[in-house]
Order: structure tokens, then C-alpha cells, then sequence
């Protein structure tokens, strides 16, 4: 398989491309970076892309229009974005795309077992904790999340979660996505983690992920970039790939 990486000066990118080069199946034929020239991304069969908010979805629209599929690490990827890389895909059937919020298998299994457990729960919210480099807040990570446990509990048929909070700072209750808190802590000396916590009368459950270093994402995004080529459409996460 034929690979170009899509932000590869960054730590992650750079971390991306050696994993591609010690994988055997792969070649990496594109190393781009702000500034240099995609053309050379082409020929390639998948394109990577772990750059900025800022310029993702422009690097998805220019790589589906040449051809190649597209595995999207980058955060910032909200409802409305990933709606528009859908119809994009439409206007170029036989090419195909996978967005994640979370290539860690640890986060992934967090984020399954968080909605798995939601709806036994009266209360719940997220904490998630990251380097002062990170450009957005919430995480990706912390706001899929969110709406997984919130749809779980929807389907489930729970009620509205109690808060009786009248007066507050703002941001105090942190953010509210699909009806959860998520709270964004930035602080130096911290890399990747997320808390959920969940709450009955008289008892407590919290569910936490540690991220360390970049190492833990490559298993996640060699089996993503496998993957797309197979999976027509857009996928969302690997879950279904690690068989989850």
C-alpha cells in the first residue's frame, strides 16, 4: 500500500511515518508538511492526516478529488464537518474515508465501556486532560464520548440528569455536549487522558484512560489505514475494526 502522511513534521506525523516504514505492507510516498506541495501526494492509495483544524478538511476535499482514501486523525472533526466529508464521498463513489476521534485502543475501549455503562447511571460527566499545545477544547475524544453515552441513555429512555445549578461562572459546569458535562483541563506536564465518571446514590464509577506517548496510537491507525480501503463509504472509529 502506497501512504501519504498529511502533517508529518508534527510529533505525530512523525511517529506515523515510522510506523509505515517498519510496516511491511506499506510505503511511504508522501511525507507533506504546511507549505509543501500535495502533488507529490499523488499516486498514493490512502492519504493520513493529522494536521490542524484549520486546513483538515480542505486536505479531505483535495484528496478525495484525486482518488485516494482518506483515514483522518485530525481533531476538530464536529457533526457538520464529518456531514460534508459524507457528501463529498458521494460525489466520488469507489473512494472511501475513516474519521476517529481516538486511534488508542485503551481510549476506545474507554469510550465503548463509558456508553456502555451510562444509562445505569442517574449522572455522569467527563473530564479530560491535555497538553497546553492542543488546539481544541473539548477533545475530540471527550465529545464522542458524549454523544455516545448520550445516545445510549436516550435509547435506554433515562431521564434528564439532575443538576439544580442556577447561578454559575461561566464555563464553571464546563461544556454540555448532547446533555454532558465536559470539563478541559490544559496543563503543562500532561499528554493524553480522560475521566468519566458516573454517578447513583451511594456509589461511584469512574473509567479513565492514560495516554503517555504517541507509540500508543500506531496499532490503531496501521489497522485504520487497512481497513479503508475495504470499508465503503465513511467509517467512524475503529471499533469495528479492533472488533469491538
Amino acid at each position: 500500500m502506497k501512504i501519504a502522511v498529511f502533517g508529518a513534521k508534527g510529533r505525530m506525523g512523525q511517529e506515523i511515518c515510522l510506523a509505515i516504514d517498519a510496516a511491511a505492507d506499506m510505503e511511504l510516498v508522501a511525507a507533506l508538511d504546511a507549505g509543501d506541495d500535495r502533488e507529490a501526494a499523488l499516486g498514493a492509495d490512502v492519504a493520513i492526516d493529522f494536521t490542524h483544524p484549520d486546513v483538515v478538511m480542505d486536505n479531505i476535499s483535495w484528496c478525495l478529488s484525486h482518488g485516494m482514501h482518506v483515514v483522518v486523525g485530525t481533531t476538530g472533526m464536529s457533526e457538520e464537518r464529518i456531514a460534508t466529508v459524507r457528501s463529498w464521498l458521494v460525489a466520488h463513489p469507489g473512494v472511501n474515508a475513516l474519521i476517529a476521534s481516538n486511534f488508542s485502543i485503551a481510549a476506545v475501549l474507554m469510550m465503548a465501556f463509558a456508553a456502555k455503562a451510562a444509562p445505569f447511571f442517574e449522572s455522569a460527566e467527563i473530564i479530560e486532560l491535555h497538553h497546553p499545545g492542543k488546539a481544541d477544547a473539548p477533545s475530540g475524544t471527550a465529545a464522542n464520548t458524549a454523544r455516545m453515552m448520550a445516545e445510549a441513555r436516550s435509547q435506554a429512555g433515562c431521564p434528564v440528569m439532575p443538576d439544580a445549578t442556577t447561578h454559575e461562572t461561566d464555563g464553571a459546569r464546563g461544556a454540555d455536549v448532547a446533555g454532558v458535562h465536559v470539563h478541559s483541563v490544559r496543563l503543562t506536564g500532561l499528554f493524553a487522558h480522560q475521566e468519566v465518571v458516573l454517578g447513583n446514590p451511594g456509589e461511584m464509577l469512574t473509567i479513565r484512560d492514560d495516554g503517555f506517548q504517541r507509540s500508543a496510537y500506531m496499532p490503531g491507525i496501521l489497522a485504520g489505514i487497512r481497513a479503508v480501503m475495504e470499508r465503503p463509504g465513511l467509517t467512524l472509529g475503529i471499533e469495528e475494526i479492533l472488533g469491538i
